[in-house]
Formats: structure tokens, C-alpha cells, sequence
């Protein structure tokens, strides 16, 4: 009978073990995720409006809830690609707000079908819905703007089963390759 060698043997189960903790790490994630999720779909049922986020981890807390915030002043005014509430393609128009604190906000004041429209905007009270970035999506919108879609939390992907499956495909792969390989080595 054949030896086995013993240092390549060794490098395929410490790399099949790590592929089958990827698995099960993102078996993990997914509970995370689906927790995550509901928590959203939650939040979006909920009418109080929340303050504006300070950190990360209020925001994380308070996505997708309503929120009200005071813009001192705006700046920075930028367009980007988005959806309105009927779910056309066009531009939705940004502003960088200053809070009374100093501290600033991104907010989405509402949607065009042209770049840098509702240009005379400069501040006020807002009244929308926090998107992740954070951002504040304006509902209803400003600066006569047409509304936004308002964010969704099922438009978030959830592919960790995909992943896991993924991970413990390629640690099955790998022995099989490197059982071939031993068999191969066995007959010569």
C-alpha cells in the first residue's frame, strides 16, 4: 500500500476544516441576517418619528424608521441615481444638512428626471425615512421635487444559505480532487 504524504494531507484538511467553518459561519450569519430583517420590517411599520442618528450603532437601531431633522443650512447639493414612489429611473437630489449641533446629515430631498434639479433648497425641517448610509429619504419631498421610493429592507440580499452551500461544495470538491490525486499516485 502507498504512503501518504503526510504534509500535503495535512495543508487539504486544515483548508477543507476552514471551508467547513465558512459554512457553518455563514449558517450563523444567516440567523443574524433573518433577525436583522425582521427588526427592519418592524421598524418600518412604526409611525413615532426617532432622532437622527449620532453613531453606528444608532443607526443600525433606527433604520428605516421616520425621523424629523431641522437643517440649519444646506450644502453640497448633489444628484445620484434612484427610484421614484411609481418606480421610475431617474435622480435623486441630495443635500448635506447642518444640524443646530454642527453635525451634518445626508438627506434625499426628493426625485427628477434631470440632475441637480429643486436647486433652491436651502434648509428647513424634513420629515422622512432613515436609509442606510444613513440618509434621511424626504417623504414628502422638497424643493418641488417628485417623491422617492421610500427604502425597502427586503431589497437587502440574503444569500448566506447560497454561501454556505457555496463553502461546503468547494470543501467537498477538495477532497474529491485530492482523493483522485491519491489514487492517481497509488497506481504509478
Amino acid at each position: 500500500m502507498p504512503r501518504i504524504p503526510i504534509l500535503p494531507t495535512l495543508v487539504v484538511a486544515a483548508a477543507v476544516a476552514l471551508m467547513i467553518w465558512l459554512g457553518f459561519w455563514q449558517l450563523r450569519r444567516l440567523d443574524e441576517k433573518e433577525s436583522l430583517l425582521a427588526h427592519y420590517a418592524a421598524a418600518q411599520t412604526m409611525t413615532a418619528e426617532v432622532s437622527w442618528p449620532r453613531d453606528a450603532a444608532g443607526q443600525k437601531d433606527r433604520l428605516y424608521r421616520r425621523a424629523r431633522i431641522d437643517c440649519v443650512s444646506a450644502a453640497n447639493r448633489s444628484s445620484m441615481a434612484g427610484r421614484n414612489a411609481n418606480g421610475e429611473s431617474g435622480m435623486a437630489q441630495t443635500a448635506e444638512c447642518t444640524l443646530a449641533d454642527g453635525s451634518k446629515a445626508l438627506v434625499v430631498l426628493g426625485w427628477s428626471r434631470l440632475p441637480m434639479a429643486g436647486g433652491d433648497w436651502s434648509g428647513g425641517a424634513l420629515h422622512g425615512v432613515i436609509a442606510p448610509g444613513p440618509r434621511l429619504v424626504a417623504a414628502p419631498p422638497v424643493a418641488g421635487l417628485e417623491a422617492n421610493a421610500i427604502p425597502d429592507p427586503s431589497e437587502i440580499p440574503n444569500n448566506h444559505f447560497a454561501y454556505a452551500v457555496q463553502w461546503f461544495f468547494f470543501a467537498a470538491t477538495a477532497l474529491v480532487i485530492y482523493a483522485l490525486a491519491l489514487m492517481k499516485r497509488g497506481r504509478k
